[in-house]
């Protein structure tokens, strides 16, 4: 080979050398992220299924102080929680030392103080698995059963922001009435056979009240996070304004998104991040209630979304995508982390996740099987939304590392 050719293959030789080392260099950061998502996603599915088990091995704390140590400001439970199913165990069969109506807001619920000192939130059924709730989506009833979904959805999804629920059986005759305040207990009532109670909240009735089957009531029981950790209200900058004829200006203002960016807390921080991550819980479960939200108090906007009072949902199939939507249509921003996880569970995983996940809950079967198929479905739609955000303006506007402050968007 003649001296010049040697010289243009070697020349030739450095240049992709150089390439290769410039490519490797610009998507290691990348290709390790999402390496870790994936090894995260195989260690969620490695500890799915949840056997309820009264035994803690390697402790001598309670449950309650196991789960009260586990809230930080950007997760209610860790990633690893070997002791989750002794202390689902205890919510659903400790035994209730006292009963009262539940904190304010617009649904029933009780009160009720397990032993040991533990606060929980109970939410009596309402509606058979397969009842659809005509008209709005956020009509009717909260829904016991999807309080448990929501809860073990998270867990799929890696967000760890909503409290512990798990299914609960209670006798309203032997549990509940000998240990009721004088204020639940006047509101209960026998309609034919069955013992009932209609509580005290915003759209609470007599004429409406939650009937056991005997004296023997299904619900969900939800761990109250601990008092050291104060929570803060927040309108949903999303939300609906509820007023017959008059739009959020979410609901006309295309560039809104712009306008949100500009506001505490919402201008610095994860938050904008959360609420695209609620927006698709949301739209997954089929909620369309969220008008406001929790955070923990003083936080400066560092803290989680909390995803709280999750059952208006799995309840109606007519649901408005772009309006539950709206934050990721809108601000077209995603968490990579998020991206990839929805990713991991499409073509039917997410499904036999989810069923896997509540296989062992006291209720099961949580969800009927429609409910389990329509999640898939949404998953599409949450996935072709992205690829529209992606089409339209480019992977590395729209997927946005996890750690990147707002100001960078």
């Amino acid at each position: 080979m003649k001296l010049k050719q040697r010289v243009v293959l070697l020349a030739i030789l450095l240049v992709i050398f150089i390439f290769t080392k410039v490519f490797l260099i610009d998507n290691l950061d990348t290709s390790a992220a999402n390496r870790e998502d994936q090894r995260a996603f195989h260690r969620m599915m490695t500890g799915l299924r949840v056997e309820l088990a009264p035994k803690l091995d390697h402790t001598l704390q309670s449950p309650w102080e196991i789960a009260a140590q586990w809230v930080v400001p950007r997760e209610v439970y860790p990633e690893e929680t070997p002791e989750l199913g002794a202390i689902m165990h205890a919510m659903a069969t400790k035994k209730i030392i006292k009963a009262d109506v539940g904190y304010k807001g617009t649904q029933l619920k009780a009160l009720l103080i397990l032993e040991g000192g533990q606060k929980v939130v109970f939410k009596p059924k309402r509606y058979s698995r397969d009842y659809v709730v005509e008209g709005e989506p956020y009509a009717g009833y909260d829904r016991h059963n999807a309080e448990v979904a929501a809860f073990h959805l998270d867990r799929i999804l890696g967000f760890r922001r909503a409290p512990l629920v798990v299914g609960r059986f209670v006798n309203l005759r032997t549990e509940i009435k000998p240990v009721a305040t004088e204020q639940l207990l006047s509101t209960f009532l026998t309609v034919g056979n069955n013992t009932c109670f209609y509580g005290k909240c915003y759209y609470c009735r007599e004429t409406e009240p939650a009937c056991a089957d005997g004296d023997t009531m299904e619900g969900s029981v939800t761990l109250w996070l601990p008092d050291v950790w104060p929570l803060q209200k927040h309108r949903h900058p999303w939300g609906r304004t509820y007023r017959e004829g008059k739009l959020a200006r979410w609901e006309y203002d295309e560039s809104y998104c712009d306008a949100v960016k500009k506001t505490s807390p919402y201008d610095s921080g994860p938050r904008l991040l959360d609420i695209i991550d609620t927006a698709v819980f949301d739209y997954l479960i089929g909620n369309a209630d969220r008008h406001h939200y929790e955070s923990f108090q003083d936080d400066e906007g560092a803290s989680m979304l909390i995803l709280l009072d999750n059952a208006k949902s799995f309840g109606n199939p007519s649901l408005d995508e772009r309006s539950i939507l709206a934050p990721l249509y809108q601000c077209c921003i995603i968490r990579v982390s998020t991206w990839n996880r929805l990713n991991y569970l499409k073509n039917g995983v997410l499904k036999s996740a989810l069923k896997s996940a509540m296989a062992h809950d006291p209720i099961s079967p949580v969800l009927s099987d429609p409910h389990l198929d329509a999640l898939d479905q949404r998953l599409l739609s949450v996935l072709a939304t992205v690829k529209q955000c992606t089409d339209q303006f480019g992977m590395d506007t729209v997927l946005v590392e996890d750690r990147m402050p707002l100001s960078h968007l």
